[in-house]
């Protein structure tokens, strides 16, 4: 299709094909959070599975507070020390009620 957007009837196509891509955006946004919604109300929680469990987090926290290598003992778990202290404050966020 030649669309000359030099001229006002180009411009006016063109405007309304972008309006209509925009709308169509939304809709599928609104329907994704409205899906999103509906998943949670029947208890599904979205996102990765935890590689650790809380106890084992909990563990991790006490050895590495205890005066342990942060990464040794993360490489112990399979994971990075980061994951272990991400995860540590996600649990405090939960028992917080946040």
């Amino acid at each position: 299709m030649d669309l000359d957007t030099r001229t006002p009837t180009g411009r006016l196509i063109f405007a309304v094909v972008a309006a209509m891509a925009q709308w169509e955006r939304e809709l599928i946004v609104e329907r994704t959070r409205n899906g999103l919604a509906a998943a949670r109300a029947r208890g599904k929680k979205g996102g990765r599975k935890p590689i650790l469990t809380d106890e084992q987090v909990t563990e991790a926290l006490a050895r590495i507070q205890a005066g342990e290598n942060a990464q040794t003992v993360a490489a112990e778990y399979g994971v990075s020390r980061q994951a272990i202290y991400k995860r540590s404050k996600n649990m405090r966020k939960e028992i917080e009620g946040g």
